[in-house]
């Protein structure tokens, strides 16, 4: 079984070697030949195999050899079978020259070092296609024509190495910019509901001293009556004390990953984009068809992304489940030097009058789950605690649509 195992796995680490070297391979073929007298071509193969080597660097021996057998025979078999044309194999020997030379100088330079970097990679890129092309060229004389080409045409050679070794470059640094913003709106999303499971947390821990007090209390009463069930009561007392110390030391390893300082800031605009995304995912999940409207009248750059986050979701998703089938919720900001409004606004079923001044209160909920039972009741009670955490204020109001106006200093943002 084990050596199964690792017979399957080893094939499954070949398995994308083998794509990219047929990739590479019929890549080659969208081509253009810049010198009429010998089989020397510019194709799409060289950017394939090269996009390929920066995103796999572990595997690029392999894939090199891989690439270069393949291309060989992909070539000698378009001769054979599709063009018909003399059996000159060695004719193809020298595009898997230019391959394991490219291969080799990219693995001793580690070139993937600079993947980071788009012009370093650019440039070494360029460097190393142009040195492959020479061995393709030379292989080519040796074999094929006996002749050089001229000086001047390897200039052409540098040309068009540099062009698509950029191209790489900024097409690799586009796609890893494309992922690291998709990594980092993970994280924030997680860090978000990170903060609110603090709350959760810290909001137990204050009934869990509440316990203790009464614990150790009911011990002090029950000692003048029965010592017995005194020293019981004290036991669970100091039972729940060692509870409250647990959750101390999860609040406190949750709170140091929370509000660890981060060098980086997060505009409004990318936190707003990431809302109405992740809501908008949301509310086809629950299959409703909500309009989700964003807009603000400045961006800027804030230092409480992950507070916003929590603040907003919980109330926009809370407007979603809100809503029956169809309806729309918008969502505005307005910013000035000295406050920044947050308007959520839906057309879901308005909250009763005598509702409204208790929809904060921790444990009130209008949510239940399809067994009857009621949820926490504590997504709006946390927005409140978030918003005076911000030194804001939050209102609701309920009639013909539902609108929470959160207005925080602008200072606490920025």
């Amino acid at each position: 079984m084990e050596r199964f195992s690792k017979i399957t796995n080893s094939s499954n680490s070949y398995l994308p070697i083998i794509l990219i070297a047929i990739l590479t391979a019929i890549g080659g073929e969208v081509k253009f030949t810049p010198f009429e007298e010998a089989p020397f071509r510019f194709g799409l193969g060289s950017i394939i195999f090269f996009l390929a080597a920066i995103a796999r660097p572990g595997f690029i021996i392999k894939t090199g050899i891989v690439t270069a057998i393949t291309v060989f025979l992909f070539r000698f078999s378009l001769d054979l079978f599709i063009y018909e044309s003399s059996f000159l194999w060695y004719e193809h020997v020298p595009a898997a020259i230019f391959y394991l030379t490219f291969t080799i100088f990219l693995y001793i330079a580690k070139l993937h070092r600079f993947r980071t970097s788009p012009v370093k990679l650019g440039l070494y890129g360029a460097i190393f296609e142009v040195l492959s092309n020479i061995a393709e060229q030379l292989a080519i004389t040796l074999l094929i024509t006996g002749q050089f080409i001229l000086l001047g045409d390897y200039f052409l050679f540098i040309a068009v190495a540099v062009l698509r070794s950029y191209f790489v470059a900024g097409l690799f640094s586009a796609i890893a910019l494309s992922e690291e913003r998709r990594r980092t709106e993970q994280l924030l999303s997680i860090g978000a509901t990170l903060y609110v499971e603090t709350l959760y947390l810290q909001k137990s821990m204050e009934q869990i001293e509440k316990i203790t007090a009464n614990g150790f209390e009911l011990y002090k009463e029950l000692k003048e009556i029965d010592n017995s069930l005194s020293l019981r009561a004290l036991m669970l007392a100091q039972e729940i004390h060692e509870v409250k110390k647990d959750s101390e030391r999860i609040y406190a390893g949750l709170s140091k990953i929370i509000t660890a300082e981060r060098t980086d800031v997060y505009a409004l605009s990318d936190l707003l984009r990431l809302i109405n995304d992740s809501n908008s995912r949301y509310s086809e999940f629950l299959q409703k068809e909500i309009q989700l409207e964003v807009s603000f009248n400045e961006d800027f750059q804030t230092k409480e992304r992950i507070l916003l986050l929590a603040m907003l979701n919980n109330i926009v998703s809370n407007a979603i489940e809100a809503i029956e089938e169809k309806g729309f919720v918008k969502l505005k900001v307005e910013t000035s030097p000295e406050y920044t409004v947050f308007t959520i606004e839906n057309n879901g079923p308005p909250i009763p009058e005598y509702v409204l001044p208790v929809v904060f209160d921790p444990g009130y909920t209008t949510k239940f789950n399809e067994t009857g039972m009621p949820s926490t009741g504590i997504g709006l009670s946390h927005v409140k605690t978030i918003v005076q955490r911000l030194e804001g204020t939050i209102d609701v109001s309920s009639s013909e649509t539902t609108t929470f106006i959160i207005t925080i200093p602008t200072y606490k943002l920025r």
